[in-house]
């Protein structure tokens, strides 16, 4: 083979050996030709096959799981994923695309990582597709945007506001993959009003688990556009995004509400989620100033524009914090949308951004979240939460719209969100045994899971019954986008 052969292909290979391709005979990479060697397409990028650009693919953001792939690809355009997916179906390799996240700009290349919790983003021995190799913000127009699906919602929420819009949605830490939260379905504070992330989706790119490119959206392929979104990666890899942006607004004015009765909150909760006086609806169970107990916090905001601020007697109407549990703070827009970047920051100069961290995160239905709360509150310990925090605030059913983000019964349901951040030493295997107790209460109570949690133990009976009605349209997609069941094992829906 020539040399000029090789550089077409992009390929990178260890100990001075290029791989030519897959010995379908022993199922490892083949340094030379052979009869059962499977030559590897032409690629416009590179596929890594050891070395630094695979050790950073081992692992997670949960650093629970640890698993090698056999090989990175570093796509340079979709074709590299078509042709790479095609080859891996014909071959029954697994893939799975690793969003790659992070704030380049502060951690560097080394620093970026696979923000799933619990190996959702692992191949489990296969390819992993390096989502930062598609990252463009394409375009900026007026109401939408388009955007590849490695690009961050960081990159797209300041290309945005450049022209005087901003996204609907936006989770609270930006630096994730645009993909990546598409996948399983992107929550944050605007919920309330606007749905997840998936509910702004207007079109997709598709790479399919056979390599056809498809655009699909719900007018064009409707089918593929609805398995794909909080799909968890099982019948697709998207490539490209038409997203909703509304109009930028400049002020925020941050509400934060103390309680230390449940009732309370929970009330207080469900009246501004009904009245839709705020424009950002969050909160969290943190423990007292004396360390004895949970308290509730609501912390919602109100958007404003220069020289007109907002009400904030009436915003406050009618609501009972404890005496002294009120406390307002005013700043730009886009200071609060990045308002996670200095605790990320505190948390890696503190030791805890690479350590285990078994997240849970569910929805409860509005009849009993009350119980399941008390009951949580009663055997969760602020060890459990470590450094992190305890996400729990409503949600308007009727705004999500994506069938496949599966959610409670009840027009109102609420987000317990358990982002613990651990210190050295903690015994997280008793902690993702406790996941998995909160977890079947949950459902023993009418809840559902979010896809990025840890929970462990899954098994078929148990997705059947997480998707219930959906699970037989679920295991149609797949046979259907992805006959030979090689995209994302690391969820374990299918293979569970």
């Amino acid at each position: 083979m020539s040399r000029s052969g090789l550089s077409r292909r992009a390929l990178i290979a260890g100990a001075g050996a290029a791989v030519v391709g897959w010995n379908t005979a022993t199922r490892a990479w083949a340094t030379a030709p052979q009869a059962d060697v499977a030559e590897l397409p032409s690629l416009d990028g590179s596929m890594t096959l050891r070395g630094e650009g695979l050790e950073r693919f081992t692992s997670d953001f949960g650093h629970l799981v640890s698993a090698a792939p056999r090989a990175v690809l570093r796509p340079a355009s979709v074709r590299d994923v078509q042709r790479v997916v095609e080859f891996a179906r014909r071959h029954r390799i697994p893939v799975a695309v690793n969003g790659q996240s992070g704030d380049a700009a502060v951690v560097g290349q080394a620093g970026l990582e696979s923000h799933s919790s619990y190996g959702q983003a692992n191949p489990r021995g296969g390819i992993a597709v390096d989502a930062r190799g598609l990252d463009r913000v394409v375009s900026i127009r007026p109401g939408e945007a388009v955007v590849e699906a490695g690009a961050t919602w960081a990159q797209l929420t300041d290309a945005a506001l450049a022209q005087g819009w901003m996204p609907p949605v936006l989770t609270d830490y930006l630096h994730l993959s645009v993909g990546g939260t598409l996948s399983v379905g992107g929550i944050g504070g605007a919920v309330q009003h606007h749905g997840l992330q998936t509910d702004t989706v207007r079109e997709l790119e598709v790479v399919t688990g056979t390599g056809e490119l498809v655009t699909a959206s719900r007018e064009r392929n409707r089918e593929l556009f609805e398995a794909v979104l909080a799909g968890g990666g099982q019948v697709g890899i998207i490539v490209r995004a038409t997203l909703a942006l509304v109009p930028a607004r400049e002020r925020s004015t941050v509400f934060t509400l103390a309680y230390d009765d449940l009732d309370a909150y929970l009330a207080d909760q469900q009246k501004v989620l009904a009245d839709g006086r705020f424009d950002l609806q969050v909160g969290n169970v943190v423990r007292s100033a004396d360390g004895q107990r949970w308290r509730y916090t609501a912390e919602l905001v109100a958007y404003g524009d220069a020289g007109r601020p907002v009400d904030r007697q009436a915003l406050l109407a009618g609501l009972s914090p404890v005496a002294d549990g009120t406390s307002v703070v005013e700043q730009s827009w886009r200071e609060y949308a990045f308002r996670v970047d200095a605790f990320a920051g505190y948390l890696r100069a503190a030791g805890f951004w690479g350590l285990p961290k078994p997240w849970l995160s569910l929805f409860l239905p509005a009849s009993s979240v009350g119980v399941f709360m008390r009951e949580a509150a009663s055997s969760l310990t602020a060890a459990d939460l470590g450094a992190g925090l305890l996400l729990f605030y409503p949600y308007a059913r009727d705004r999500v719209r994506t069938p496949l983000a599966v959610l409670p019964q009840g027009e109102v349901g609420w987000h317990f969100d358990l982002l613990a951040f651990p210190a050295p030493g903690a015994d997280v295997a008793g902690m993702l045994e406790r996941n998995r107790r909160l977890y079947e209460r949950a459902v023993q109570l009418g809840g559902k899971r979010y896809l990025i949690g840890a929970v462990p133990g899954m098994t078929a009976a148990d997705w059947q019954r997480h998707y219930g009605a959906l699970w037989e349209r679920v295991e149609e997609a797949k046979r259907r986008f992805d006959p030979a069941g090689i995209l994302t094992p690391g969820q374990g829906i299918h293979s569970a």
